[in-house]
């Protein structure tokens, strides 16, 4: 196949998405497709430029706004050119954190209740008793969010230095653990608990080696396991997703083992990280999926809406 990796971009992922791009595209060439690396901070009059070339599919490695809030997914429905990961609507629902939140509360998902404020209001005093989880409205990699915690003086951002617009999620602090689920097609993978070595699982814990570990599979009960691999199987259906996507738990320990009332879902990435320390690649080879293959699988499956 002639592949067209789309990475980079400008959106403030953009050094995740050089990473994941990089990597798809020697997993693609190493599998005998001919992959070649587009970085979309040229704009779209250069990936257009770029698409006469007509390659049979595009890989988007891209992270963030504009790749994977359904932006590029619907120019690429109008030039009809097969792409992988979700679709507009899954992408774009995924992508705002309010709307798909009230998706999965509907669909009998639990998730932490949570209120919009903007970000005068927030600094005019606390919304909710602490700890509370301030996050943006539509970002992913845990770019800034923040947890404000009982004897903090005061918010670590001021009204001018919030560079994610004017509105803000804020959530109840979730007591406990870190859990993800790979979701691949319709197949669950396994699920990780990430213990970060020090603070919570931010942007640096995440993509810094040696700063959170991988216990995969989770430690957990066996009845807990099985409800969070269901959960993430039924969120990514509930969006509408396709190919390979990611759901977010944080589960309170305090519950009882294998208590399902303690089981938060937080949000569901459509086109989560494939980088060296990303955690799909992770839980597919822990299920014999080496990572060349699961790049090869993802293009196969590209299609438009």
């Amino acid at each position: 196949m002639r592949v067209l990796v789309l990475y980079g971009g400008r959106s403030v992922e953009r050094d995740v998405s050089l990473v994941s791009g990089q990597a798809c595209a020697e997993a693609l060439q190493l599998k005998g497709h001919e992959a070649t690396l587009f970085d979309m901070a040229g704009g779209v009059p250069a990936l257009l430029a770029a698409l006469e070339t007509r390659p049979d599919l595009l890989f988007n490695a891209l992270h963030g706004r504009w790749g994977e809030d359904g932006n590029v997914q619907g120019l690429l429905n109008l030039l009809g050119i097969p792409y992988t990961h979700s679709g507009l609507l899954a992408s774009a629902l995924a992508m705002d954190k309010v709307m798909a939140k009230r998706l999965f509360t509907e669909a009998g998902l639990r998730c932490p209740d949570g209120l919009i404020s903007d970000r005068a209001s927030l600094l005019a005093g606390d919304p909710l008793p602490r700890p509370y989880v301030v996050k943006p409205v539509a970002e992913g990699s845990s770019m800034g969010v923040v947890i404000v915690r009982q004897g903090d003086k005061a918010l670590p951002f001021s009204r001018d230095d919030w560079p994610f617009g004017d509105e803000v999620l804020v959530e109840p602090y979730i007591h406990g653990r870190e859990l993800t689920v790979a979701v691949m097609g319709e197949r669950p993978l396994a699920v990780t608990e990430l213990r970060p070595r020090q603070g919570f699982y931010d942007y640096a814990a995440k993509y810094t080696e040696g700063k959170t570990d991988h216990l995969v599979p989770a430690p957990i009960d066996d009845s807990l396991y099985r409800q969070a691999m269901e959960a993430a199987l039924l969120a990514h259906q509930v969006l509408g997703c396709r190919g390979v996507t990611r759901a977010d738990f944080r589960f309170d320990d305090r519950s009882e083992a294998g208590d399902a009332g303690g089981l938060y879902l937080l949000e569901v990435n459509t086109q989560p990280g494939m980088t060296p320390l990303s955690l799909v690649p992770e839980q597919a080879t822990y299920c014999g999926i080496s990572f060349p293959d699961l790049v090869e699988w993802m293009a196969e499956r590209a299609q438009c809406d």
